[in-house]
């Protein structure tokens, strides 16, 4: 990734096919599951924000694509992911399950969110 991103569209853009793809499929995911989080560019990923806190990133490597900031309590449903911390490591041609996805990001929301009231 040579130019810094300014849109999520700008970093897909710089992608090949299969991670462009696999990533398209992860930020529709997200936009349904919490449909009022806002797109953005932070630490040259793509994310999204609620409440002006951003919750999730995802991105792509030379070897993997990969999702930060979702694991919290569902590591036991990673079991055959590369994880580590918050981050869950995936071939694009063997993307994360939908359902999983979905749960993973909810739940993150809903914890963005607690954190957001107890700073407040």
């Amino acid at each position: 990734m040579a130019a810094k991103p300014k849109t999520i569209d700008d970093y897909l853009a710089a992608l090949g096919d299969d991670k462009r793809a696999a990533l398209e499929r992860l930020r529709k995911i997200i936009r349904a599951a919490v449909p009022n989080a806002e797109e953005c560019i932070s630490y040259r990923l793509p994310a999204f924000r609620l409440d002006g806190k951003c919750f999730v990133w995802f991105g792509a490597a030379a070897n993997h694509c990969a999702i930060y900031g979702v694991i919290g309590t569902h590591q036991d449903e990673l079991k055959g992911y590369d994880t580590s911390k918050g981050t869950i490591r995936f071939q694009a041609d063997k993307p994360l399950p939908a359902r999983l996805l979905r749960k993973l990001v909810k739940a993150r929301a809903v914890g963005n969110a607690g954190q957001s009231r107890k700073t407040k």
